[in-house]
């Protein structure tokens, strides 16, 4: 008999000696007062050992067979031998059972088992910093975390991609694609691809990238301006989204969670389907992954509604989603990029472009277009000229040319030998005679 049982007795015996009533007794045990009266009557029929559960000690009726037990421990063994399941837990080993061998399973079942066979050890948990809980968004698409996630995502099967993710932080929904690079394009492509599917967020939650924030530069000089925004930035500014600095990365703690369990089950996705290019991955993170991260670990946002804002017709997405430099319009109605020459069209010249300071757009697409009193005029390359070269042949510089000391001297002593020769063939007569000769 366990001590919370004999703490029932002796509260059951006083009802008995009617030192209590069945009614207090009953908010002392927390049941009703018919409950009382039956454990009184099991007690006159049975004595006291009618307080202890009559299925203690026996073995449950929902007890899992043996034999699915043997099965399950036997498939996770000849999966980890053939090295497919190596580092699979018991969470993960569950939902494999379930889904591709029809043994239905509860992980801490499983995690005994496991315990049992040897096939798996307990860790003790790891005492972590305490942070802050932050509550989460009300409403779907008032915050967007958005970070990259760098790690070897194909295992060595291809080359090494880079994942970026965005997720809502009310209910935890994520897009997501593999890129080649962590660059300004690739996450502007990404900010396009999730506002044409759902709207502008009204805040974007990042760390403090160079991509995100720049430090200021010639703070000294007044003419410095006040605000120096990144090429994301700008585009978040004419999008009228918010920027967020996360100051550690903890505190946009639910997207690195997503980058956790992603760096554990949609590696093990890729390498049960084999992928081994980039476009192999995105394809199995669009159709399996991410739809099953919705179904397990996405929640209902606290109030209902969206947060989005649609994208207004007038606006050029292509033109905010670009990169934007200042250049001069040359005499000739040209500007320079990237060490080419490009060329305004004949219908496109106005009046007062020569030798003004102008914004030169390359978008996405790799197109450069000009901004122009509201316009966006679209910019043609010239054609390569050859040009005659008027560079003077290489000479070496005066320092190679000159000769050692001791070259220097050698020639010095020739010259002086080569005077006394020549007085010496001189006749004899005066020099003024010798020298007009």
């Amino acid at each position: 008999m366990r001590r919370k049982d004999r703490d029932r007795l002796k509260l059951l015996d006083a009802v008995r000696k009617r030192h209590i009533t069945q009614v207090q007794a009953g908010k002392e045990l927390g049941v009703s007062p018919r409950w009382v009266r039956e454990v009184l009557r099991r007690m006159r029929a049975r004595g006291d050992g009618a307080v202890v559960h009559g299925l203690r000690g026996k073995r449950s009726n929902r007890r899992l067979p043996e034999a699915m037990k043997a099965r399950a421990v036997k498939l996770f063994a000849q999966h980890k031998q053939a090295r497919q399941w190596h580092d699979y837990g018991p969470t993960l080993a569950a939902e494999e059972l379930a889904a591709e061998h029809g043994v239905q399973v509860g992980k801490e079942t499983l995690r005994k088992w496991l315990l049992e066979a040897g096939l798996w050890k307990a860790r003790r948990a790891r005492v972590e910093q305490v942070h802050m809980w932050r509550r989460r968004r009300a409403r779907w698409g008032e915050l967007l975390q958005w970070d990259t996630s760098t790690h070897d995502w194909l295992e060595g099967r291809g080359e090494r991609l880079y994942l970026i993710a965005m997720l809502d932080d009310a209910t935890s929904q994520a897009t997501a694609r593999f890129v080649d690079h962590d660059s300004t394009e690739e996450n502007l492509g990404m900010l396009g691809r999730y506002g044409k599917a759902n709207g502008r967020p009204l805040a974007v939650y990042t760390d403090k990238a160079s991509l995100f924030q720049t430090a200021p530069k010639a703070v000294h000089q007044r003419q410095a301006p006040a605000e120096q925004p990144t090429q994301i930035g700008r585009a978040l500014k004419e999008l009228d989204i918010e920027w967020i600095a996360a100051h550690s990365p903890q505190a946009k703690g639910r997207v690195e969670r997503f980058f956790g369990t992603a760096q554990d089950r949609l590696v093990k996705g890729l390498r049960k389907v084999g992928a081994s290019s980039r476009e192999q991955a995105n394809r199995y993170l669009e159709q399996v992954y991410l739809p099953l991260w919705k179904r397990r670990f996405a929640r209902e946002a606290e109030q209902a509604g969206d947060a989005h804002r649609a994208l207004d017709r007038r606006l050029d997405l292509d033109s905010v989603l670009s990169r934007v430099e200042t250049r001069t319009v040359a005499q000739n109605y040209t500007v320079g990029w990237a060490g080419a020459t490009y060329q305004i069209q004949r219908s496109d010249i106005g009046g007062g472009m020569r030798g003004q300071q102008v914004e030169i757009e390359q978008r996405l697409d790799q197109t450069l277009w000009m901004r122009w009193k509201q316009r966006r005029l679209q910019l043609q390359p010239c054609a390569a000229e050859n040009k005659p070269s008027y560079q003077a042949a290489w000479t070496p510089p005066r320092a190679a040319q000159k000769a050692d000391a001791v070259e220097r001297q050698r020639r010095r002593q020739q010259q002086r030998a080569r005077y006394n020769e020549a007085c010496q063939r001189v006749p004899d007569r005066p020099l003024w005679q010798a020298a007009r000769s």
